[in-house]
């Protein structure tokens, strides 16, 4: 079911509780496609990145060869936050007035640690990283933070557009109120234009407030289209047989499904194998009964179910075995 699926999708997203084994599931798929010849770009938003502990090397916030046709990055929150006020700054200080500066400082500083700021900052590198890659890999897969922060991510491109629309909307009666109080004092049409024929700072700054924001607009419009085309995007659900990843699984699949977010499957990770004695026989019989909670609430999504493996799936070679299980 997954390569299934993974076949016929340009975007993948893993999702699911903390320690069920997405950051596995994910590297697994995205080097499954590699060796089929695709072009993949394997992308961790996770803060506590295991992308580089799985393929036992450094992986930063720049795509890195990890095997043939397969690259992977970490997108790292606070780099990608001081990246993100660094850009917002430089561009504050030339729209701004010079004597103003000190004003801007402060208010980055204070947006630093800001509610948000670390998902918005994130959500916008995503955007940046899904319009960059379309250009050079054929796949992108995304291993994502646990539910709750994946969540609360995959809502915000609706609510950043939104917000931007409005800044915009501002910036648009601001502007034409500023255009009228040129043309009182200028002997010139309405525009770019005062006394003496002299470029309109004014008016410069506002045109590249203008587009920054449109940049803006356009990167989350697009990200939030990309995510809600189901012949494009598919999200999975990666889970294991107990009680509480189920709960919150069906609570993802709810809290996805309300966002435009279509759900392709279901990963069961960890599946205890049948044979193993009294013990582990009648846990697994106590997973067929959380798996029967998850069948009645969620019955039309397809399920894969993966055995748990006696040793760690860590290094290149362990991942290749691992991936070869997904058919």
């Amino acid at each position: 079911m997954l390569l299934e699926l993974a076949r016929s999708k340009h975007i993948l997203f893993f999702g699911g509780k903390g320690g069920v084994g997405k950051t596995t599931v994910s590297a697994a798929t995205a080097l499954a496609m590699a060796m089929e010849g695709k072009r993949v770009l394997l992308v961790s938003t996770d803060p506590a990145h295991n992308l580089g502990h799985l393929f036992n090397r450094d992986i930063g916030p720049r795509p890195v060869r990890l095997a043939s046709n397969l690259d992977g990055m970490e997108l790292d929150p606070e780099q990608t936050v001081n990246e993100h006020l660094n850009e917002v700054s430089g561009s504050l200080r030339k729209l701004m007035a010079p004597h103003l500066a000190g004003e801007v400082d402060k208010h980055i500083e204070l947006s630093r640690d800001a509610p948000g700021m670390q998902e918005a900052a994130i959500m916008e590198r995503i955007a940046e990283v899904v319009e960059q890659a379309a250009r050079e890999y054929d796949m992108l897969v995304f291993d994502t933070a646990p539910s709750g922060h994946t969540a609360r991510l995959i809502a915000l491109p609706e609510m950043m557009s939104a917000w931007t629309d409005g800044l915009i909307k501002r910036r648009d009666k601001a502007e034409r109120f500023s255009s009228v109080l040129r043309n009182m004092g200028s002997d010139k049409s309405i525009g770019n234009k005062v006394l003496g024929g002299q470029e309109d700072p004014l008016a410069e700054r506002e045109s590249a407030i203008r587009s920054l924001l449109n940049r803006r607009k356009r990167r989350f419009s697009d990200l939030r289209t990309a995510l809600s085309d189901a012949q494009r995007t598919s999200f999975i659900i990666v889970l294991a047989a107990e009680r509480l990843p189920v709960l919150e699984t069906i609570e993802l699949h709810d809290q996805l499904r309300r966002t435009g977010v279509k759900v392709g499957g279901l990963i069961v990770n960890k599946r205890l194998p049948d044979g193993l004695g009294e013990f582990l026989t009648e846990r697994r019989v106590q997973e067929e009964v959380h798996l029967a909670t998850l069948k009645q609430a969620l019955p039309d999504l397809p399920r894969q179910d993966l055995t748990l493996v006696a040793h760690d799936v860590v290094g290149l070679e362990a991942l290749e075995r691992f991936a070869r299980s997904l058919a």
